[in-house]
């Protein structure tokens, strides 16, 4: 049997990094996990391809090829996947379909020929029986969760790793909180779920045997869901692998602000070779915390946190939302202070969004508010629900904050304030790779030279050649993220004026 797997578009977001890609010649930031491991779960004896269309373009003659196309998409891609199901119906190529988006909306896809839904350990190996017997059902779907010791390692052969910036692994699923504009848990579960030490590492012996060196992102939504595991098992082992290898890897991933409490874990994450953080931090607002659930920020000194993680060598990047019911006007200028104060160079603020299955979108049903469904993108300036706030207002003031944060002289003041606080771990500077030299040479030209931020550019240069060359390769790339999230946030503007 013959199987492409296909990973739609990306459209032009936030996180896509699209314009800093350019600078060191890749294509997309990381490949598709779940297709890669979905395609290690069906039988070895089926014939199977990988068509990544932020990488290479689809074309007929591979759906002709397949006996079925299997699709996967996050609900970002939902454009990319309506053309890619019609232009299988219009070859005559069976689909089936998988993954955040078709689990969150299976009833917009009722048009897919086979829908597997939830998570595939669970419900992979029932399809693909009764597809072989030739009984396969509609939909597969189930409320079991499924044991993820049992998860295969990707099958990174199907993938060319050259045009990739980060490759990516995951470790546990699922989160202990449960903040309601959040649809981790329902997707997920409440409960973190891991792997075990020896199979997260065969997984890195499995990347480091293809060739991989660089950054790894651990994609899961709370790394640090099971601090004891990680303390006891999964850091001392992922040390000692790390160093016996002569550090091959940097990682990152998403923890949650409690990190800031436990000196031992944040240690232990450094020596393993942990650089960067993503932490929902949302809002300072108390009563809009407790209005979205978000207890663990609560009575928090939420700038002394960011600043305590960042001093242990970690890098925090950061997840902001206005548009609580208990936001007012003030909340636009607050959000701004607090993120030049912090020192988050990589700030995603974005408009609170209501994803099906979450509470928010249960109550917002309730009320009457909800509007539409979700883009998958929160900074694209949409919401899919009535705010409280005058919707003109929270636009403009939205609009403010983003054009101030990242307009030249405030970005580049934030990345100073970090990176004088910030001492990244040793084995993190004495390599400079190709990728790094290649981005410096072409940021010389486009951010030194034509930019409009290039006095900006230069002080920073110069003050890390001079004063922390430690961080001089961070620096470099800080700059690039800058124009790329300037370019993404007038591109929109643009489209909406």
């Amino acid at each position: 049997m013959k199987i492409l797997l296909v990973y739609p578009q990306i459209p032009l977001t936030y996180w896509s990094f699209q314009y800093a890609l350019k600078f060191i010649s890749k294509k997309a930031g990381s490949p598709p996990l779940g297709l890669l491991s979905v395609a290690a779960m069906l039988p070895e004896h089926y014939d199977k391809r990988l068509v990544d269309m932020n990488v290479t373009k689809l074309k007929d003659r591979d759906i002709l090829w397949a006996d079925y196309v299997w699709i996967s998409a996050m609900v970002v891609q939902k454009e990319s996947v309506r053309e890619v199901i019609n232009r299988c119906h219009a070859l005559g190529v069976k689909t089936t379909a998988g993954g955040p988006l078709f689990t969150s909306e299976p009833e917009e896809y009722d048009d897919v020929d086979y829908l597997v839904l939830n998570e595939g350990e669970n419900t992979v190996p029932a399809f693909v029986r009764d597809l072989e017997n030739g009984s396969a059902a509609h939909i597969y779907t189930t409320e079991e969760w499924a044991d993820i010791r049992n998860t295969p390692v990707p099958l990174w052969d199907l993938i060319d790793m050259k045009h990739y910036a980060t490759m990516n692994i995951q470790y546990s699923r699922g989160c202990p909180f449960h903040c309601d504009f959040c649809n981790i848990t329902s997707l997920y579960g409440h409960e973190p779920r891991t792997k075990t030490s020896p199979q997260l590492l065969s997984e890195l012996d499995s990347l480091y045997r293809a060739g991989w060196r660089g950054g790894i992102f651990l994609v899961d939504d709370n790394f640090i869901g099971n601090k004891k595991k990680l303390k006891d098992d999964i850091l001392p082992a992922l040390i000692s692998w790390m160093k016996q290898r002569n550090y091959p890897f940097t990682f990152i991933t998403e923890a949650s602000i409690n990190l800031a409490d436990d000196d031992s874990l944040m240690n232990l994450m450094v020596k393993a070779g942990f650089m960067t953080v993503f932490i929902g931090i949302e809002t300072m607002d108390e009563d809009s915390l407790v209005e979205c659930n978000k207890i663990q920020n609560k009575n928090r000194d939420l700038i002394a946190c960011v600043k305590k993680i960042q001093k242990f060598g970690l890098q925090v990047q950061g997840g902001f939302i206005v548009g609580f019911d208990n936001d007012n006007a003030s909340i636009f200028d607050k959000l701004v202070t607090f993120i030049q104060e912090s020192g988050i160079v990589t700030a995603m603020v974005g408009l609170l969004n209501a994803p099906k299955g979450t509470k928010l979108y249960q109550r917002l049903a309730a009320e009457g508010r909800l509007l539409k469904s979700i883009s998958g993108d929160n900074t694209d300036f949409s919401m899919n629900f009535i705010p409280k706030m005058e919707s003109r207002l929270l636009i403009k003031g939205y609009q403010r904050i983003v054009d101030t944060i990242y307009s030249p002289r405030k970005y580049y003041e934030r990345v100073l304030t970090f990176l004088e606080q910030y001492e990244p771990a040793g084995f993190t500077a004495q390599r400079i790779d190709r990728c790094q030299v290649l981005a410096f040479i072409r940021s010389v030209f486009r951010l030194g030279i034509i930019g409009q931020e290039r006095r900006y550019y230069w002080k920073l240069i110069i003050w890390s050649l001079r004063k922390r060359r430690n961080v001089f390769p961070l620096a470099v790339t800080l700059s690039i993220y800058g124009f790329h999230f300037r370019k993404v946030f007038r591109r929109t503007e643009e489209i909406l004026k």
